[in-house]
């Protein structure tokens, strides 16, 4: 499947956590239908409603093409393009799951999801971890907090304050996320503070 790379085992560069990547993921492509053999069709990736990157994808029977742009270390743009072959594994009911076999030399696995670098490799090869493996405790519960302020309509970050119940919203609705929300502020406080040695502080000193 190789000849990208060199060596019996490719590792990359690697950043911090898979959200530092751009990824594709096979099962995505399935369920939307574009891994029918010969077609070719764009994929995009945005910020903040904005495209920043593109690539093109051709589907062949047994593997996909990918076509797309790359830059190393701040030097000049090259065109890349490097084929992608799939696995398939039955299902129940007699359907079938695909698989993307990692093309770095020396890999092979046979996995969902790549990371875009200078190809399109799995993590294990650019040796990322998932972002959650990476948080601490107090880290963990302000991302949980975070999501529930999300859906209140509050302003991001648990130092900032509780706002209002959202127009609409039932009050049991309302007091269940808004609870849930105050025990992950406190789990994220607590252990902020145990991490800083801060035990002789107040919590309501950083609420």
């Amino acid at each position: 499947m190789g000849g990208i790379g060199s060596g019996r085992r490719w590792y990359f560069e690697a950043k911090n956590t898979t959200d530092d990547y751009r990824s594709i993921d096979v099962r995505r492509w399935k369920r939307e239908g574009l891994l029918a053999p010969h077609r070719v069709f764009g994929w995009q990736w945005s910020r903040h409603g904005e495209v920043v990157s593109s690539i093109r994808v051709r589907t062949e029977p047994d593997h996909v093409i990918l076509t797309y742009r790359h830059r190393s270390d701040r030097g000049n743009w090259k065109d890349e393009s490097h084929p992608v072959y799939l696995d398939w594994t039955p299902c129940k009911l007699g359907s079938q799951r695909p698989w993307f076999l990692c093309p770095a030399r020396g890999c092979g696995r046979r996995v969902a999801i790549l990371y875009g670098g200078k190809i399109f490799a799995c993590r294990y090869c650019y040796q990322l971890a998932y972002q959650s493996q990476r948080e601490t405790l107090d880290d963990r519960a302000a991302r949980q907090a975070d999501k529930i302020r999300e859906k209140l309509g509050w302003e991001p970050g648990i130092l900032n304050g509780n706002g209002w119940k959202p127009k609409g919203m039932h009050w049991s609705t309302f007091e269940r996320l808004k609870a849930q929300h105050d025990a992950y502020v406190q789990v994220s406080l607590a252990d902020m503070a145990a991490r800083l040695n801060l035990f002789g502080e107040s919590l309501n000193d950083w609420i």
